[in-house]
């Protein structure tokens, strides 16, 4: 990632000293973008992250001018502010005055809050699609509506035809909210993906959190088409008091005027939103969302196909009708129950060689090669088994270990441990607020 962006930066100068200030342009955003991303996954040390950051400060300053030079459709001949052939090269300032000192500072003071927002950007993609997200129909159908189609059919959304701006997800903890972000992240391919929290846009400096906020969606104006997906979005914008403090009041104050986007251009701008508790929200904020749609607990149907989806491919015996009779025992357990409940009897088949005093030599798949059968395998097994042999884990090469497979004795054993987290008064004030302001989804 280092590596890329450094290639993109240089490839940016040299453009830039070529005069095809466009592609420079280009080339020193996307550099910018990588510099970032390895900040966070792949600097070494805090010297290393801090010089990289100054070398952003640089390349955007630069990127700025071009960008304002290009806007302002000047002529060839001319060059843009401080050009003297890219980004690093020094010159001598003696041609501007105080207001472009001043306004120097402002760019500089910009550029400090949007890198605090560098780990909102998501630049890999979380490759989940539509079909590994079970259920939902309803919700996944708005969300392409709101997403997919503008970008690949922009023509259909022209006219009083416009694509959404604001999409609520609500509903219990564990289903899926999150995920269904993923998917979109995933599914937009041309869109900038900004996943954002609390811990994003809250500052303990007196007025900095309102500019996060402010410089979020211009980061996001920038990088066009963009989703924001704000998680928990309670935290930050909960009902208004006259017991809250004046910061928070700020914040929520900003993120009104931005998603409402006076004075701006919020076109290809889509503000997602997920909750566990929407009823905190503030009214003025929840009006913003255009679309509120409830993300129920899974149906059988759902629930089938989440415990196959977990199973995946670990050695096991369970049938269909096992699988159908797991679905309709699990009623009340979100998506993330139901998670934790098949992780937990896939561990089974370790308990069982954990604890056995007996094993017994088998046919199976050989750990070196799993295409080709070995005679001397070893499984757990009763001590009154034909061909036991007393013995503990600890004596078995780890070559020769054959696990026993999954079975449904194993998925009720789990079952019979696990409770579902959402309890019944939470789901009565979601469903109260679905009838209220939602949809289904």
């Amino acid at each position: 990632m280092m590596q890329k962006a450094i290639d993109l930066v240089t490839q940016a100068t040299e453009k830039d000293k070529a005069k095809d200030y466009a592609e420079a342009l280009r080339l020193y955003q996307h550099g910018v973008e990588y510099f970032l991303h390895a900040i966070k996954y792949d600097a070494p040390n805090d010297k290393t992250k801090e010089s990289i950051r100054n070398k952003c400060i640089t390349y955007l300053e630069r990127a700025e001018k071009l960008k304002e030079y290009i806007s302002n459709g000047k002529s060839k001949k001319d060059k843009p502010v401080k050009d003297s052939g890219g980004a690093n090269d020094k010159e001598n300032d003696s041609d501007g005055d105080d207001s472009d000192n001043k306004d120097g500072k402002d760019d500089k003071e910009k550029k400090k809050l949007m890198n605090q927002l560098e780990g909102a950007i998501v630049m890999e993609k979380p490759n989940v699609k539509w079909s590994d997200v079970a259920g939902l129909s309803g919700a996944k159908e708005a969300l392409k509506e709101a997403v997919i189609l503008p970008i690949k059919f922009p023509h259909l959304f022209t006219g009083n035809r416009k694509p959404w701006k604001g999409i609520l997800l609500f509903g219990p903890p564990g289903t899926g909210k999150s995920y269904l972000a993923k998917a979109v992240a995933t599914e937009a391919n041309n869109s900038t993906f900004f996943s954002v929290s609390s811990s994003n846009l809250v500052s303990k400096w007196l007025g900095e959190s309102e500019k996060l906020v402010k410089n979020l969606f211009d980061l996001a104006r920038s990088h066009k088409p963009a989703i924001i997906f704000i998680d928990e979005i309670d935290s930050l914008c909960s009902s208004r008091s006259d017991n809250e403090s004046e910061s928070a009041r700020r914040i929520k104050t900003e993120f009104l005027v931005q998603m409402q986007g006076v004075g701006a251009d919020n076109d290809q701008i889509l503000v997602l939103g997920a909750t566990n508790i929407p009823w905190v929200l503030d009214a003025a904020i929840r009006r913003r969302f255009e679309k509120r749609i409830y993300i129920p607990l899974p149906e059988e149907e759902a629930r089938y196909s989440m415990i196959k989806m977990n199973i995946g491919q670990t050695p096991n015996s369970l049938s269909d009708k096992d699988l159908k009779a797991l679905a309709a025992r699990t009623a009340q357990f979100s998506g993330a129950d139901i998670s934790v409940l098949v992780r937990d009897a896939l561990y089974q088949p370790v308990r069982k060689v954990q604890g056995a005093t007996h094993f017994k030599k088998v046919r199976g798949p050989s750990q070196d090669d799993p295409n080709t059968m070995a005679n001397d395998m070893l499984t757990p097994c009763l001590p009154e088994e034909p061909g036991a042999i007393r013995m503990s884990w600890m004596d078995v090469p780890s070559d020769k270990l054959l696990e026993p497979k999954v079975c449904m004795s194993d998925m009720l054993s789990s079952l019979a441990n696990a409770k579902p987290t959402v309890n019944d008064d939470d789901l009565e004030k979601l469903k109260k607020f679905m009838d209220d302001f939602g949809q289904e989804g």
